[in-house]
């Protein structure tokens, strides 16, 4: 009677043990990103003779002449490209002046340059007015989604000068993998325009 119990319990063990090896038992693993130690925060002072504009700009990043537009010559010689390599990303600023330049064709051609380009991807795209502490004007476009850029922004004082920046990635547009990364360095764009100054 005991050994009959015994043997009973062990076919119940052998059973659960033979039903649970063939049991294709999975976790959902959460999508994690790599961590990214962010550099502390210290600008220095962009201001080249010759250049129309001067600006304080982050001392992790790198200022570059841009010596191509398009496989084209730039327009003029004050076109920049502010790399930052720690993030594999690089802020485009093109100069133009008005009365070379229409007014008018320069404001729709940074609409466009915001909206038409990246319509297709972007979930929103916001263009905020604003006016610096130098008492220049501009808008700033965030985009929302999976966008080739995140951040983009114009200043002008609607006489003489208008600039223009965007934060472009080297990498395949993921807004979540990207966002703290957009959300560090939008702090630096927003810290380049209100130092601006026109010369």
């Amino acid at each position: 009677m005991r050994s009959h119990r015994y043997f009973s319990l062990l076919i119940f063990f052998s059973a659960i043990l033979l039903i649970s090896c063939n049991t294709n038992y999975t976790v959902d693993k959460k999508r994690g990103y790599f961590k990214i130690d962010f550099p502390e925060k210290k600008y220095r002072l962009f201001d080249e003779p010759g250049y129309p504009y001067s600006f304080e700009y982050p001392v992790y990043a790198n200022i570059v002449k841009d010596t191509t537009f398009f496989d084209d010559k730039p327009e003029n010689d004050w076109w920049i490209n502010i790399d930052f390599p720690q993030f594999n990303g690089r802020v485009f600023v093109s100069y133009k002046e008005i009365g070379k330049n229409k007014f008018d064709s320069l404001i729709n051609d940074a609409f466009t340059m915001s909206f038409k380009q990246h319509v297709q991807k972007a979930s929103s795209i916001e263009p905020t007015p604003f006016r610096t502490p130098n008492n220049i004007d501009g808008i700033y476009f965030t985009l929302e989604g999976n966008t080739a850029t995140a951040n983009q922004f114009f200043l002008t004082d609607s006489v003489r000068h208008f600039l223009r920046g965007a934060l472009y990635f080297n990498a395949t547009p993921n807004e979540d993998s990207l966002s703290i990364v957009n959300d560090f360095l939008k702090k630096d764009l927003q810290y380049l325009i209100n130092t601006l100054k026109w010369k």
